[in-house]
C-alpha cells in the first residue's frame, strides 16, 4: 500500500504525463500547421531548413507516445515502465534543445541561405514550371514583386515587361502588360523574412514552455521511481 506521500506523487506525475502529453500534441500540431500553411514557400528557403516542420512532428508524435508508458507505470506503480518513460523524456528533452541551438544557429545565416534561393529560382522561372508557379503564388500572396523590388526582373524579362502577379491593377490606356510603373515595389525577400522570424518568435515561446513542462514531468518521474524502489525495498 502505497503511503500518502507516494501517492501525492503518484497522481501529480499522472497529471504532469498528461500535460506531457499535450505538449507533445502542441508540437505535433505547430509542425503541421507550418507544414500546411507555408509548405508553398518551399522553394525559396533551403530544404535542410525546411524539414524542420516534418522533425516536430515527429518529434510531437513520439512524445505523445512515450507519455503512455508514464501513466500507465504511474497508476500500476510499476518502477521498470517509469524509468523507461524518464530514459526516453530525457532523450526526447535533449533532442528538442539540440534542435532549438541548430535552429537559433541556422536562423541567423537565413537570410544569406534565402536570397541564394530567391536568385536560383527567379534565374530558373522561364524553365521550370514549379518555380513559376512559387513565384507566382508568392507575389500575389504577400503583395510583392521580385527579390528586393520589380528591377530584379530585368535580366529575364529583357523588353521591361513583369510577371502578371506583380501588378495589382493595369491601366489599359497606359499599358497592356505588367511593367515596373505599374508593379508593386516592395519585393518578397523582406515581406517573407518578416514571416518566417514573427512565427520564429512564437515557436520559441512555445518550445520553452513546453520544455518547462517537460522537465518538471521528468523530475517527478524520477522521485516517484526512487519512492516505488524504497517502497519495495520496504517490502
Amino acid at each position: 500500500m502505497a503511503s500518502g506521500g507516494l501517492t501525492c506523487v503518484k497522481y501529480i506525475t499522472f497529471f504532469c504525463n498528461l500535460l506531457f502529453a499535450l505538449t507533445g500534441l502542441l508540437i505535433l500540431l505547430v509542425g503541421a500547421m507550418v507544414q500546411l500553411n507555408y509548405a508553398h514557400y518551399s522553394n525559396f528557403v533551403s530544404d535542410h531548413i525546411w524539414t524542420a516542420p516534418i522533425i516536430l512532428m515527429v518529434v510531437g508524435a513520439a512524445v505523445a507516445f512515450i507519455c503512455f508508458l508514464g501513466c500507465c507505470g504511474a497508476l500500476k506503480e510499476n518502477s521498470c515502465m517509469i524509468l523507461s518513460f524518464a530514459i526516453l523524456a530525457v532523450i526526447i528533452f535533449l533532442l528538442e534543445i539540440g534542435l532549438g541551438i541548430a535552429g537559433y544557429i541556422k536562423h541567423s545565416g537565413l537570410p544569406q541561405l534565402m536570397e541564394t534561393q530567391f536568385n536560383t529560382t527567379m534565374k530558373n522561372y522561364k524553365e521550370r514550371d514549379d518555380y513559376r508557379d512559387a513565384w507566382t503564388l508568392l507575389q500575389t500572396e504577400l503583395d510583392c514583386c521580385g527579390t528586393n523590388g520589380p528591377n530584379d526582373w530585368d535580366a529575364i524579362f529583357p523588353n521591361k515587361t513583369l510577371p502578371p502577379a506583380c501588378c495589382k491593377v493595369i491601366n489599359l490606356s497606359e499599358a497592356k502588360e505588367c511593367t515596373t510603373l505599374h508593379a508593386v515595389q516592395q519585393g518578397c525577400l523582406q515581406k517573407l523574412l518578416h514571416i518566417l522570424d514573427s512565427k520564429t518568435l512564437i515557436l520559441a515561446g512555445v518550445v520553452l514552455a513546453v520544455a518547462g513542462i517537460q522537465l518538471l514531468t521528468i523530475l517527478f518521474a524520477c522521485c516517484l521511481y526512487r519512492s516505488f524502489r524504497r517502497s519495495y525495498d520496504h517490502v
